[in-house]
């Protein structure tokens, strides 16, 4: 078995990932936090489906609770580990130093999937949101050739680095939130605080509420792939995740608020791209197309924010040796070069899906992969609780399981809801990535592909690996 943590670099002269970075221009504060908002939100643009499936109070309730006990939880543990292990690859590398390298490829493979699945979604919103005012793009050969098009330009601004898709991400934001907050204010003479206790809990569909619900706050660990290319990390990542959380919670709660407080309810309306003719009703038709051009417009600043953790999630996983040696390779702008062509290739190929059927089968990746890095995090403050944290969240070994039991009581529901048919591809694909990782190994023995030796990994992850020397060889 290779070890992750000698110094020999006998699979080829690699340059240290520290030395081979320092001359890139690092991602600051401000782009950071908008770079969290795009990975995990990105706004209310497809939270359309909770008013659908549930009403407006539990919608609005979801978007009050689902941050204690999904959101403050992930972000916490996020900063903590990201902070200990400020390097790119995030939660491979915890989950590989806490759990061994066998899970630690697990948790990439399945939350780069994620990644994959859910940018396949943001060229065709994107398309969704400007049909009705350029119907041909609705259908057929231009709806395709749109797709492409804006898929292969998303991916260039990646090429081009992280420091301009950050601030790209930030003037994308502003825009993106400014015809929210102005319907907000529009709305306020037309609210009726009675429209929004509206329940009928005997018309719920619990499935779609708490997918859509779920797919609009998760990700909060995406951030944590490209943690070596952040500005003074040990004192940015904690800041920018809180900045985050709150800009997240408000950017879904307000528009809901505000749209189901000021119009009658009709619950079969509320779908994908309707909070642009609620701002119609509220604003007129000037705000409506302004809601238009900024879900266009969030939904890119979705891709590219997903791509770049995507792609320095292969770059990182590249440097501890667990992909070939290839993806750790850079453009001149210092980003993943292969790793944004895997994910671009995957985004194309996948772009063909239904909304429903690509969340639910993320959704079902994502709680895969979340459960391995919450088993990571405690078992890391259970093993080594004096380790260096430069941000530790503030409780003992009981509290760091009492954290992680909302979210894993939530995850369990995602499961339990789900349909037959996601949980049979879910699985498949899951068990792809265990098939995966021996043949990888395989081919680093047989020197078929150059791999990687990295050093990023503590010395306290040794008995880990001894433990899962038999999955690995």
């Amino acid at each position: 078995m290779r070890d992750y943590n000698n110094n020999d670099q006998s699979h080829g002269d690699v340059p240290s990932p520290k030395t081979a970075t320092n001359s890139i221009k690092k991602v600051s504060m401000l782009p950071l936090v908008f770079l969290i908002f795009y990975e995990v939100s990105g706004g209310p643009f497809g939270a359309e489906g909770i008013v659908n499936a549930a009403g407006p109070l539990l919608a609005l309730l979801g978007f009050v609770i689902f941050p204690f006990i999904w959101c403050i939880p992930e972000a916490l543990i996020t900063a903590e580990m990201s902070t200990m292990f400020p390097v790119n690859g995030g939660f491979v590398v915890w989950v590989s130093s806490a759990l061994g390298p066998f899970w630690g490829f697990q948790v990439g493979w399945m939350k780069w999937l994620c990644g994959v699945i859910d940018n396949a979604l943001y060229p065709v919103l994107f398309l969704d949101y400007l049909k009705s005012a350029i119907p041909v793009l609705s259908t057929g050969l231009p709806r395709v050739a749109s797709i492409l098009i804006l898929t292969l330009l998303l991916t260039y601004l990646n090429y081009r680095g992280l420091t301009i898709v950050g601030w790209t991400a930030v003037l994308m934001g502003v825009f993106s939130m400014l015809p929210f907050a102005v319907m907000s204010l529009i709305s306020i003479p037309k609210l009726q605080p009675s429209r929004w206790l509206v329940m009928d809990i005997g018309d719920v569909n619990w499935n779609l509420y708490l997918n859509t619900l779920f797919w609009n706050l998760n990700y909060w660990d995406s951030v944590s792939t490209l943690a070596g290319e952040v500005a003074n990390p040990k004192q940015t990542l904690p800041k920018a995740l809180c900045y985050g959380v709150i800009f997240v919670a408000l950017s879904n709660f307000l528009p809901i608020l505000s749209g189901t407080g000021a119009i009658p309810l009709n619950r079969e309306l509320w779908t994908d791209g309707y909070l642009a003719e609620v701002a119609g009703t509220i604003g007129g038709g000037w705000l409506s197309l302004w809601v238009q051009a900024a879900a266009a417009t969030s939904n890119m600043g979705m891709f590219v924010a997903e791509m770049s953790s995507d792609s320095f999630q292969l770059l990182g996983m590249a440097e501890l040796g667990m992909l070939p040696e290839a993806f750790s390779k850079r453009s001149r702008y210092g980003t993943p070069l292969l790793g944004i062509v895997c994910s671009a290739s995957g985004v194309l190929l996948l772009s063909g899906l239904s909304f429903q059927e690509i969340v639910a089968a993320e959704n079902m990746l994502y709680c895969g992969g979340m459960v391995l890095e919450f088993a990571a995090f405690v078992r890391t403050r259970m093993e080594h609780p004096a380790a260096s944290r430069p941000y530790k969240i503030p409780v003992g070994a009981v509290g760091s399981v009492l954290i992680c039991v909302p979210p894993v009581v939530l995850i369990c529901l995602v499961v339990v809801l789900s349909t037959f048919k996601v949980a049979v591809v879910s699985f498949v694909m899951v068990m792809v990535g265990f098939v995966m990782k021996p043949c990888l190994d395989h081919m680093d023995r047989m020197r078929w592909v150059t791999f990687s030796v990295s050093c990023d990994l503590p010395e306290f992850q040794k008995e880990s690996q001894e433990m899962e020397e038999s999955l690995l060889r």
